[in-house]
């Protein structure tokens, strides 16, 4: 897989994302998508949303900051978005920490022609199962199984759901329900940093613009990009950086980020 194909469509393309997005991340959302070229939008009123999502070629839903408002607004946003065949990028953010939570994201997954779930392996067995956890927006340290259980659970998953689903954690797997890319990017410290997730779900928005039609292989490669621009940017890190610095660093190394650097630095397999 070239995966400097689809950063340079990005780049070539600039598409209008419309993220729907956490309030808490807002700012650096928008700055990864000008970042690695894409150009965001965001509107969470009901009565605008619609009008917004016409101009996007993407649409990317988070549940961060939730409520009913915001879900009337995903809604609307997400029916305009599918009756134009964009894709949509959900991000269900603490899926399984709240009856609310949960019940909004199964909803939106039958509701929406969603082309890509974006989440962490917690929030996946949430949105599989409709249970709550009571966990925050962090997945949980249960038990997740060998690689090999965790890819047939994520194809499962895929194939389930009917859509695209992108697992992130310390090893990210990205499923269409046939093939998984397992993806070894990134570092544990970005964890450390609130909304990388966040980031990651508006990159995968602006490359499913990019490349709908080969969209599996422009999941992996955001997800390829996310991780590599992580732990390019610890290595910027100086003795007296912490947190703060690791999230403007972020931002500059998917900034910087060229096609070569991804070829050559991303770690990924079929599994």
């Amino acid at each position: 897989m070239n995966l400097s194909e689809y950063l340079s469509r990005v780049r070539q393309q600039a598409p209008v994302i419309h993220a729907i997005s956490n309030y808490v991340t807002a700012n650096d959302v928008a700055n990864v998508l000008l970042a690695c070229g894409a150009s965001p939008i965001m509107a969470d009123d009901p009565e605008e949303a619609v009008y917004i999502t016409r101009l996007s070629a993407a649409l990317a839903l988070n549940l961060g900051t939730l409520s009913r408002r915001r879900v009337s607004a995903m809604l609307a946003a997400g029916e305009e978005s599918g009756r134009l065949g964009r894709p949509i990028l959900l991000d269900p953010v603490g899926a399984g920490a709240s009856p609310m939570r949960t019940d909004t994201a199964r909803m939106l997954l039958h509701r929406l022609p969603v082309t890509a779930l974006r989440c962490n392996a917690s929030e996946l067995r949430a949105l599989l199962s409709g249970t709550h956890t009571h966990r925050g927006v962090d997945a949980d340290r249960q038990q997740a199984g060998s690689l090999s259980e965790q890819i047939v659970f994520v194809k499962g998953a895929a194939r389930q759901l009917g859509c695209l689903v992108a697992v992130t954690g310390e090893t990210d797997l990205v499923s269409d329900g046939d093939i998984c890319f397992v993806i070894r990017n990134g570092r544990p410290e970005m964890s450390r940093v609130t909304g990388t997730g966040c980031q990651l779900s508006a990159l995968c928005a602006a490359f499913l613009a990019a490349d709908p039609d080969r969209s599996v292989y422009a999941l992996a490669a955001a997800v390829c990009a996310m991780g590599l621009a992580g732990e390019i940017a610890w290595g910027h890190m100086t003795p007296h950086d912490g947190n703060a610095a690791y999230r403007s660093r972020i931002i500059d190394a998917v900034y910087h980020l060229d096609g070569e650097t991804l070829n050559k630095g991303a770690r990924y397999e079929l599994g």
